[in-house]
């Protein structure tokens, strides 16, 4: 695997350190001003303080949603949260620092006629820079690690890998971003701690020189590595061709047909694609699609009339694609192309022995026992109106337990034992890879989900090209073959890319 992605290693590993450096030297700049502020009095300190450590209190994917609708996806929200996160440390040890300064030596420093400006620079300074340093040795830390959490907004980093393993339930992948994330960390740790020991007064030179080298060798030799590797497996493209910005959502299915839409816009126009693929969910990939973060996305016309339209979701799937492609022109300018050709309907799936046991068919069958069941839901499921909030209230479902669980774990949860519902896409390959049964919605209470690419209406004014290429895909698709695509990638193991360009191959497109 190494080998295979080593290009896309290095150039995940050089976004990921530019989000933590970035933010760190930032929190470094503010910080240290916030931690020489506190001196001023109690309660200027209290204040600082008591905000720096509100800050650490808020859960980091809480923090870079927030941030969303002020400053879109990609790296901008991700740099402002995590310097947020690393300010504590330094703010705090800032102030330590500089009040462990001997009194005895302000008051000579007051003796000798000194500025305030100068004793900074030249007494309390001394004092404080090891403090400081263990601060940002901290801050540092900190933000690699939290910098993992940004690939769910789209900035990049080494946590596209943890994301795409935990979306395709793919252990190596997510430990191919996990590893290389916890070394980055102990190497600017050790950077850092190195250039700590050299500001003590009493160090052993000889030692933290060679600490130093041994530490230069280390990174010239990765980075070499890397680049090596990179040059056997990259490729370039045409720096003047057009550029567009590919995006999906946090599951297979979507990965799969991002890949397929951006590997057509390569192979058949020659195009620039930049993929921002497994964004965290509908509001996410919305929101940069009309911010022109993105050009395209595939989207569903139930998710889009229930989570963006607020809409009840006609029943009728030929009024319901009306609504959707008319409503989103008039208010946002964007464009559905036709219809791939299926829908991914929403379902309640349960283990098909346990169906059988229990005589359950449809899910009114399944509302009698509810209440010694365990659901397993994704976050999405459980907050959508047309998901189990609305069919909560139509079955008068009453599950003993329900838990959020990440898509891709979700299937191997009801699978293992873990959970006895999940909410199914009823086009996921895993439903008879591991023996699941469909209830039926008999109550029809989901809307149609109709798969459509949605673009940009300026992105494709300005290319009418690439609207009539990626119209060749309507129709292609229908249920069956999209089940079969999914299982090749969470039943097979194989690769979105691979599976995507294998049916694109087959069926002429490219």
């Amino acid at each position: 695997m190494l080998h295979e992605r080593a290009g896309e290693l290095s150039h995940r590993l050089v976004e990921h350190l530019v989000l933590s450096l970035s933010a760190t030297l930032i929190a470094v700049v503010i910080g240290v001003s916030m931690g020489m502020l506190a001196l001023r009095s109690r309660h200027v300190r209290d204040t600082i303080l008591g905000f720096a450590s509100i800050v650490q209190t808020v859960p980091s994917l809480a923090m870079l949603t927030f941030l969303l609708p002020f400053f879109g996806i990609g790296t901008k929200p991700a740099i402002i949260a995590l310097t947020l996160y690393a300010l504590l440390p330094i703010v705090r040890n800032t102030y330590s620092g500089l009040s462990e300064v001997p009194r005895a030596m302000l008051e000579m420093a007051d003796a000798l006629g000194m500025t305030r400006t100068q004793r900074m620079l030249w007494i309390e300074a001394r004092f404080a820079i090891p403090f400081v340093l263990a601060g940002v040795r901290t801050a540092a830390v900190v933000s690699v690690g939290i910098a993992t959490l940004s690939a769910f907004i789209g900035a990049g980093g080494l946590g596209v890998f943890i994301n795409r393993g935990l979306a395709l339930n793919n252990t190596d992948l997510v430990l191919f971003g996990a590893i290389p994330a916890g070394l980055l960390a102990l190497y600017l740790d050790g950077c850092l701690a190195t250039v700590e020991g050299f500001l003590k007064p009493l160090r052993n030179t000889r030692r933290l020189l060679a600490q130093a080298v041994g530490l230069l060798l280390i990174g010239i030799t990765s980075a070499a590595g890397l680049s090596t590797m990179s040059d056997s497996s990259g490729s370039v493209g045409d720096a003047d061709a057009p550029r567009v910005v590919v995006g999906s959502k946090n599951f297979t299915e979507q990965l799969i047909l991002g890949q397929m839409v951006a590997v057509l816009l390569e192979e058949r126009l020659g195009y620039r694609v930049e993929r921002r693929l497994n964004l965290a969910g509908t509001a996410v990939c919305h929101e940069a699609l009309t911010k022109g973060e993105i050009d395209l996305y595939v989207e569903y016309t139930g998710t889009a009339l229930a989570s963006v339209l607020q809409q009840d979701p006609p029943r009728e799937p030929d009024e319901a694609w009306r609504v959707a492609k008319d409503e989103y022109a008039q208010r946002f300018d964007l464009v559905w192309l036709p219809r791939l050709g299926f829908a991914n309907t929403y379902a309640l799936a349960v283990r098909k022995r346990d169906a059988q046991a229990n005589g359950w068919t449809a899910v009114s069958d399944l509302a009698r026992d509810a209440d010694r069941l365990r659901a397993g839901f994704t976050s999405e499921f459980l907050e959508r109106d047309d998901g189990f909030p609305g069919l909560r209230r139509r079955y008068g479902l009453r599950f003993a337990s329900v838990v959020d669980m990440d898509p891709g774990l979700m299937y191997d949860a009801a699978r293992t034992g873990q959970v006895d519902v999940i909410s199914a896409f009823s086009t996921d390959g895993r439903i008879a890879a591991f023996d699941l049964f469909v209830l039926d919605d008999d109550l029809r209470f989901f809307p149609p989900y109709d798969a459509g690419i949605v673009a940009r209406g300026e992105f494709l004014r300005g290319h009418p090209e690439a609207r009539a290429l990626l119209e060749e895909l309507s129709g292609r698709l229908d249920e069956e073959a999209m089940r079969r695509l999914n299982h090749a990638v969470d039943g097979e193991g194989r690769a979105p890319i691979e599976v995507a360009r294998e049916f694109l191959v087959a069926r002429g497109l490219i």
